[in-house]
């Protein structure tokens, strides 16, 4: 059940990259290049944060940069090929001046989990049920899919004042 209140003070949204913005699969060539599929609703999500002035940053240990490319496109940082998420993570709110209220992490694996447990965890529909468990809040949409968006909306649609999100 949507507790609202989670989403109220969130000031930056962290995300995984692999099984959020895309559904965990990837296509790969006779060449070995490497593609996946994305959620032009997730982006659009992402753009409607970024005008409220709530930052969002991609912390993904994939070492394809296909991460890069589509988080240079959304305009956001990505952090790529990383192994040790929750440092990174700590080292970004520390830059931004954030507590762990005011941060949401939304993942969909193992590798989530210390992320998911430092601030604000939220799944994606289809996470791994680790990941689900410690969840403050599971998506209906699973990753690739518009997860991405839900938790924006729920950001967007919680009743902040323009003053809470700057």
């Amino acid at each position: 059940m949507l507790n609202i209140e989670l989403f109220r003070r969130i000031k930056l949204l962290v995300c995984d990259f692999d099984g959020v913005f895309t559904d965990n699969s990837v296509i790969v060539d006779e060449n070995g290049k490497e593609s996946v599929i994305c959620s032009r609703s997730d982006s659009l999500g992402v753009e409607m944060l970024k005008k409220k002035g709530i930052n969002v940053i991609v912390i993904s240990k994939e070492r394809n940069n296909v991460v890069q490319s589509r988080c240079q496109k959304m305009g956001i940082p990505c952090f790529w090929g990383i192994d040790e998420k929750l440092s990174v993570m700590q080292k970004e709110m520390k830059e931004y001046g954030l507590e762990p209220d005011e941060v949401c992490y939304l993942g969909n694996d193992i590798n989530d989990l210390e992320c998911m447990r430092y601030v604000i965890g939220v799944a994606v529909g289809d996470a791994n049920d680790q990941a689900k468990e410690i969840a403050r809040y599971v998506t209906k949409a699973n990753g690739g899919r518009g997860a991405v968006r839900e938790v924006a909306d729920h950001i967007l649609n919680s009743g902040r004042t323009l003053k809470e999100s700057l």
